[in-house]
């Protein structure tokens, strides 16, 4: 099968839990950078990538990668490359990217000097005006250290967009993020999951799909689905199999609990269209009032602060009230996703670890606390 070369986006921080599902799913000739991964495999990597990857961005397919320091090499590089391999004589490609610390800094001049080589290219490959009126093959470039990177984006709309949350809480978390902060925590589907501050679903949806081992992007297309050029049997063989892979076995419970029942009415649609409703628990519930006799379970939530609600003391209150609660759960491991930096400092505690994230332009720090481990249940003879 013919070998291509993709770049799985990413924000910054998650690089290494991107790179770790391509390894599950067979992937490990990799090159990690900032917000990036990049890797060679088989053309159905495309498919296969666009629906089972739970923490990128997009998926980019690398179309050529050569030096730049002049526009006339710029533009003949551009037009030398293939497009007609995955473009058809009507593809709609909108051209966007980015400069740094490159000759070439003016990205408006190289946008238009990029669209013009690939109109040239099909023009002469196709012999005809192209209307662009056909399927979204969206192009971006980055010019850095006077190196052009070039490459078409084969997933559309941003990879969280998985179709199922129509109803959004009043700050959502990306699902992105929300399956991250699941996959960097000590969770598992034999450990109850609890987010006590569930908003519209989002930590405990993905959770369950991760539970179930379902595809996060089943339910939903992607732009190089209307590709001509790409084989449609490849969609039909990774759609098989992602649901082949569907662990449908009892788990542990996932619960999630919330003081406004609003969201959680929108929780529960937003579960059902995921498919994920019979595996989750919501429960109307203000965070003082949680208790548990459950062992060894995993707290994992996203509190309101003060800049997402524009109360401060509001937001610290509520860390203060959690973390009272979580004390009474000593086998319980915590971890709490949070828009400041002085959550150790309010709750009096210093986190296991910490990780700087991002929610959307927000910097956030998760802040891990992590509890014993399960004990060992001895293998019968």
């Amino acid at each position: 099968m013919e070998q291509v070369t993709l770049t799985a986006t990413t924000g910054f921080g998650l690089e290494a839990v991107v790179g770790r599902e391509l390894q599950r799913l067979g992937y490990e000739d990799q090159q990690r950078t900032d917000g990036r991964v990049t890797f060679t495999a088989p053309l159905d990597a495309i498919a296969r990538c666009n629906l089972n990857l739970r923490s990128a961005d997009r998926l980019l397919l690398q179309i050529g990668k050569f030096p730049a320091s002049d526009f006339d090499a710029y533009f003949d590089q551009i037009q030398d490359l293939p497009w007609e391999r995955w473009m058809p004589a009507n593809a709609s490609f909108p051209v966007n990217g980015s400069s740094h610390k490159s000759t070439l800094k003016s990205v408006p001049t190289c946008q238009g000097m990029a669209k013009k080589a690939i109109v040239n290219r099909l023009q002469r490959v196709y012999s005809c005006e192209l209307d662009e009126t056909g399927p979204d093959c969206a192009v971006q470039f980055e010019l850095r250290s006077n190196q052009c990177t070039i490459w078409l984006n084969t997933s559309g709309e941003g990879l969280h967009k998985r179709g199922y949350r129509l109803k959004r809480g009043v700050a959502p978390l990306r699902e992105t993020i929300a399956a991250s902060l699941a996959q960097l925590s000590v969770w598992n589907r034999e450990r109850t999951f609890h987010d006590p501050f569930c908003g519209s679903g989002t930590i405990a949806i993905e959770a369950a799909l991760i539970a179930q081992n379902r595809a996060p992007g089943f339910n939903r297309q992607f732009a190089c689905e209307t590709w001509p050029t790409y084989p449609q049997e490849l969609w039909e063989q990774a759609r098989e199999e992602a649901q082949d892979k569907i662990d449908q076995s009892e788990c542990m419970p996932i619960l999630a609990t919330d003081n406004d029942y609003h969201v959680l009415n929108a929780a529960r649609e937003n579960a059902a269209r995921a498919g994920v409703e019979h595996l989750i628990h919501f429960q109307e519930h203000d965070v003082s009032e949680l208790k548990t006799q459950r062992m060894y379970g995993c707290l994992i939530t996203n509190p309101p602060y003060g800049e997402r609600l524009d109360d401060v003391d509001e937001a610290e209150q509520l860390w203060t009230e959690l973390w009272k609660v979580t004390q009474q759960w000593p086998t319980w491991s915590v971890f709490v996703f949070a828009g400041s930096r002085d959550f150790e400092k309010i709750v009096d505690k210093r986190a296991t670890r910490r990780r700087k994230l991002y929610n959307g332009p927000i910097e956030c720090t998760y802040y891990q606390y992590l509890g014993p481990k399960p004990p060992r249940i001895p293998a019968s003879i």
